[in-house]
């Protein structure tokens, strides 16, 4: 069963097809598109097990797209290829006494590369489909990754501009000049002073601002999104929980039908959902760990059922999870609710700051990593296994470690591992030795290199010597004029 229509997380009433729900990015009322029934995986495990990266993708997403079988294949060979530095796509790799899956092999370093390498190309062909002449233009806010991952796939793509917000003093020196040194004539950079939460709520005022809306598409514009609130975003990344599924069964880790454990970094709370996804496809899933950092509304939000952003915000050593507002939770909500109560609920998140929901999965729990924690866990993974993780991979093995000891759980563990250590070098490098703590970001790259064992990867060798190309910088609450100015 594949699926045919995608209902709104606030009024079920509202739908659209994948294609839709893709050029859309966001519901007229605010609210995110989920699948109106989660579809069921189709092929044997006997079948997956013989599948390649590719082939999975298209068998996953086959069930979620109105695309043809030609189509869809075009999106995901040329999606899934060179670009990526190892031939497996995501390697799963056991180190001690977890599995990694290292989702950072492609341009950016980082697992928005799984998504938003196959985003353009869904978005192209959406538009064929639907007939659409105006030309597309691409509102993102990022906390670090996203940002250049989206800049990455879109950047030359004809018929498509695209605007990047991030927190300007909220991302790593790599991070940002991955996106300040952006090439492409039809990409903007705009740093803002103020935190990710604030460049997120001002995408999406402007997706629901139909005055706007109107205004740009007399100019032949029309808005869309390369969050995960697009649901074009967030498919492809159902894939990678089968393939570390297959993987593991493939390593002996277990038998198929066995459960498998995975712990994920968790920010705006799109990554977990996609393996929650996987599992009501009929994936032999176990349990889903949410790992937050200091900024843990999530993991409050399942320890108590209150979701309250209304407290301090902190700027961490894991910045693509310094997130007060995680938009996908909406469509958890709604699984678990359905709409009336979601639409509710964001009323009260936005009148009051917070709401209580009931928590009827329990697949998904709670836990998180202080800053000290963090540096621990690089360290002592390293002392133990020679292997050299990044400051969110490491939020996720603390927040792991605390979940077995809970849970006196003897299954195995996947840490979902979002970004190379390269990207956050200074950090890393500080918690393995307090010495690199007043060290050049850029400098310890070398150092990292020799002690790690892993080349200093070619997308950001040499990035500090590159033409800064974008320069501007925005107050949090002019982000849509800045739009307007840079369009009209």
């Amino acid at each position: 069963m594949a699926v045919t229509t995608y209902i709104g997380t606030r009024n079920k009433d509202i739908t659209a097809s994948a294609s839709e729900a893709i050029l859309r990015g966001i519901c007229p009322d605010g609210g995110l598109y989920i699948p109106k029934e989660i579809p069921k995986m189709d092929k044997t495990p006997e079948e997956l097990m013989g599948m390649d990266y590719r082939q999975l993708a298209y068998e996953v997403l086959k069930l979620y797209l109105d695309f043809t079988e030609e189509e869809l294949k075009y999106c995901i060979e040329h999606a899934y290829d060179e670009k990526f530095d190892t031939k497996e796509i995501v390697p799963l790799v056991k180190k001690g006494d977890m599995l990694y899956l290292e989702l950072f092999h492609g341009r950016t370093l980082a697992f928005k590369d799984m998504a938003l390498s196959i985003l353009p190309y869904l978005m192209k062909t959406a538009a064929k489909r639907q007939g659409q002449k105006e030309e597309i233009v691409i509102l993102t806010a990022t906390s670090g990754d996203t940002g250049k991952a989206a800049l990455e796939g879109f950047a030359g793509v004809d018929g498509v501009k695209i605007m990047v917000f991030f927190p300007e003093d909220g991302v790593s020196p790599v991070q940002k000049l991955q996106m300040t040194t952006q090439e492409g004539d039809n990409t903007c950079v705009v740093g803002i002073k103020g935190n990710f939460d604030d460049a997120q709520s001002a995408v999406k005022r402007i997706f629901t601002d139909k005055e706007l809306a109107d205004e740009l598409e007399k100019r032949g514009y029309r808005f869309s999104s390369a969050n995960s609130i697009n649901i074009g975003r967030l498919v492809p990344q159902i894939v990678y929980y089968y393939w570390a599924y297959i993987q593991a069964v493939k390593m002996g880790e277990i038998k198929w039908g066995e459960p498998l454990d995975f712990t994920v970094p968790t920010g705006n709370f799109g990554d977990i959902l996609a393996g929650w996804y996987a599992a009501q496809m009929g994936l032999p899933a176990g349990h889903f760990v949410c790992a937050s950092n200091d900024n843990k509304v999530l993991y409050d939000f399942f320890r108590t059922g209150v979701y309250d952003r209304n407290r301090a915000f902190h700027v961490t050593v894991s910045p693509s999870m310094d997130i007060l507002i995680s938009s996908n939770l909406e469509r958890l909500l709604c699984h678990m609710g359905g709409q009336d109560k979601t639409k509710a609920e964001m009323a009260a998140l936005q009148a009051e700051g917070k709401y209580t929901a009931e928590i009827t999965e329990e697949r998904i729990s709670g836990e998180f990593a202080d800053e000290a924690e963090t540096f621990d866990a690089i360290r002592r993974v390293y002392k133990n296994t020679g292997y050299v993780m990044d400051t969110h991979t490491a939020v996720a093995y603390a927040a792991a470690e605390k979940y077995r000891a809970e849970s006196g759980t003897k299954n195995p563990m996947v840490i979902v591992s979002t970004a190379s250590p390269y990207k956050f070098t200074k950090d890393v490098m500080t918690a393995l030795d307090e010495k690199y703590a007043e060290g050049d970001a850029f400098e310890l790259m070398k150092e990292l290199e020799n002690i790690s064992g892993v080349a200093i990867p070619a997308p950001i060798r040499g990035i500090e010597t590159r033409e800064i190309r974008h320069k501007n910088v925005c107050e949090k609450d002019a982000i849509a004029d800045f739009v307007k100015g840079w369009l009209l």
